[in-house]
């Protein structure tokens, strides 16, 4: 019985390594017929596969900003880094810096020290132009890589800074119009894609186009609205006023009331976008798309004009000014109340010229609230103007259901509402455009992107914008403000509003002075707004003596730069 249990088991075991052994030759079929398969059959799937992972898109440049005129604002340049290889070494560190020393234009121990740190990939020096680079390569050196680079720059430093905006290639962030045109600034007629070894150099077959393969792509081209020379004019005057009178921050921005197109903008803090990573955040802001303010009195051409659309006034209307007036516990009074204490009935033109707080707190009360709303809605206050550029705010307009009498009337003032600069020159642009708001901007388009981006608004009737225009240069004629210019009739508005407290209620002892203008009267080019934000001197702080100024001198030079006809004899 023992004997045939023995025999019993050395069979079993004797099946089960048959098992095994078919199991065993069965499993190499398999995968020598599948390697078969890849290696014979499938080649040119793997090949390919293999081919996909040494791609890479060609050097991609990013297109020029240039103004109007032609004039480069930001452009690409070309750098590479020096790596030395320590795998591929052919001469000893003594022996590589003799060579590159002439070349890298540092002192031989320096290169031997950096080779001696003991890295594998060893970077030898930064930033070498392109005719270095080409030297560099001409020498045949095995261990020696160049990696090439792009470098944003900005040949004009700070000029239109807020407008370029900068770019930084190794995260991939931008503003201003290196933003909002990014697309554009990287689009190229071809996407050329080319094998490449683990180094980074070339791998050539035969369906590879030499010339192609070693051309770098660039990107299309940008042009913007701005004129340098008028953009040069705004920031040196603007940079002056803040200067004498110790300023914390000021805008200077000119407009084409009648499409749009913005011909210089200045604004204060300035920064200069080639040393964009060494700036404070607070100074690479475009505080005027992003920041609101009272406007102040030049708010009042907005509500003369809404209530003469309203119907509620006319150019003839004569409104009731007694100097001071009581809501509830506010009190409102003119700025000259103590000169003229009671004017009694005025009509529009003293008004604006005398820049009446009782007189236009009147005429917004006798407005309903829904269509005051309404027509400040369509001049865009409380809304995003659309500029093609980053960082807009749609400033603040309260809804009618949350007015009472007090704010209803500092709205006709300019304290019930509040803007953005960007804001306030788009609404007053109306005024000089026939009733018809232009989206602003600062690119230029062609034909088909301008009917897609630029969108025209009838915010009031062409009657009115006529009418107000007429009113307010009546009033600039009238006084003796210095933005009433010798050569050009100028329809006008100055204010100058209290600053409201950063953390509190209420509003502090700094003010902003502004103006805003447009000329010639009849046939508007120019649309010139000017605010400066707390400026500090001891002398008179009005929209007069601070903003007027900049604002005479800016418009003098951009009718000259422009050729515009003087329309006073």
């Amino acid at each position: 019985m023992k004997s045939e249990n023995g025999k019993d088991k050395i069979k079993t075991i004797e099946r089960r390594i048959k098992i095994a052994h078919i199991f065993l030759l069965g499993f190499f079929a398999i995968l020598i017929i599948y390697l078969f398969s890849l290696q014979i059959l499938d080649i040119r799937h793997y090949k390919g596969k293999a081919k996909n992972q040494r791609l890479s898109k060609n050097f991609i440049m990013r297109g020029a900003i240039v103004d109007r005129n032609g004039l480069r604002l930001a452009a690409d340049q070309t750098s590479y880094n020096v790596y030395a290889h320590r795998e591929y070494f052919d001469h000893t560190p003594e022996e590589l810096a003799q060579i590159l020393a002439p070349y890298l234009k540092t002192d031989k121990k320096s290169i031997i020290k950096s080779i001696n740190k003991g890295a594998t990939v060893i970077l030898l020096k930064k930033d070498v132009d392109r005719p270095t680079a080409e030297e560099i390569k001409k020498l045949g050196l095995r261990e020696i890589s160049l990696d090439k680079k792009n470098e944003r720059v900005y040949p004009q430093d700070e000029l239109a800074a807020h407008i370029i905006g900068y770019y930084n290639p190794d995260a991939d962030t931008a503003s201003g119009v290196e933003l909002t045109a990014k697309s554009k600034l990287e689009k190229t007629e071809k996407n050329i894609s080319v094998q490449r070894t683990p180094r980074g150099d070339i791998i050539y077959d035969t369906s590879t186009d030499p010339v192609l393969a070693s051309t770098p792509q660039i990107g299309e081209t940008v042009t913007l609205t701005i004129d340098s020379a008028i953009q040069h004019v705004c920031e040196r005057e603007l940079l002056s006023m803040i200067n004498t009178k110790n300023a914390s921050r000021g805008a200077v921005i000119v407009m084409n009331p009648k499409n749009g197109e913005i011909l210089g903008y200045a604004v204060y803090p300035r920064y200069n976008p080639n040393n964009y990573k060494k700036t404070a955040a607070i100074r690479l802001k475009n505080w005027t798309l992003s920041d609101v303010y009272p406007p102040g009195s030049t708010f009042k051409t907005l509500t003369v004009a809404a209530g003469i659309e309203s119907g509620k006034i006319n150019a003839a209307s004569r409104v009731l000014d007694t100097g001071k007036m009581q809501l509830g516990s506010w009190t409102i009074q003119n700025y000259d109340y103590y000169k003229h204490p009671y004017p009694g009935m005025i009509n529009l033109v003293y008004l604006l010229e005398h820049s009446s707080n009782v007189g236009s707190a009147n005429i917004a009360l006798m407005m309903n609230p829904n269509d005051y709303y309404n027509i400040l809605s369509n001049f865009g206050i409380g809304k995003k103007t659309g500029i093609d550029l980053n960082g807009e705010s749609s400033g603040l307009l309260p809804k009618p259901f949350q007015w009472d009498k007090s704010r209803q009337a500092t709205m006709g003032y300019g304290y019930g509402a509040s803007v953005t600069s960007i804001q306030m020159i788009s609404a007053v642009s109306a005024l000089a455009n026939g009733g018809v708001r232009v989206t602003p901007h600062v690119i230029k388009y062609s034909p088909e992107e301008e009917a897609e981006k630029i969108h025209k608004i009838q915010a009031i009737s062409p009657e009115t914008a006529k009418t107000v225009t007429q009113l307010l240069a009546q009033s600039v004629a009238n006084s003796k403000a210095v933005i009433n210019l010798e050569k050009y009739s100028v329809a006008g508005k100055t204010g100058t509003s209290k600053k409201p407290k950063e953390h509190s209620k209420g509003y502090s002892d700094s003010l902003y002075a502004s103006v805003i203008g447009y000329l010639p009267v009849n046939n508007p080019q120019l649309l010139i707004y000017v605010v400066v934000d707390a400026p500090a001197s001891s002398g008179a702080v009005w929209g007069n003596t601070v903003a007027g100024p900049i604002f005479k001198e800016v418009a003098n030079q951009c009718a000259r730069i422009l050729n515009i006809p003087p329309d006073k004899v």
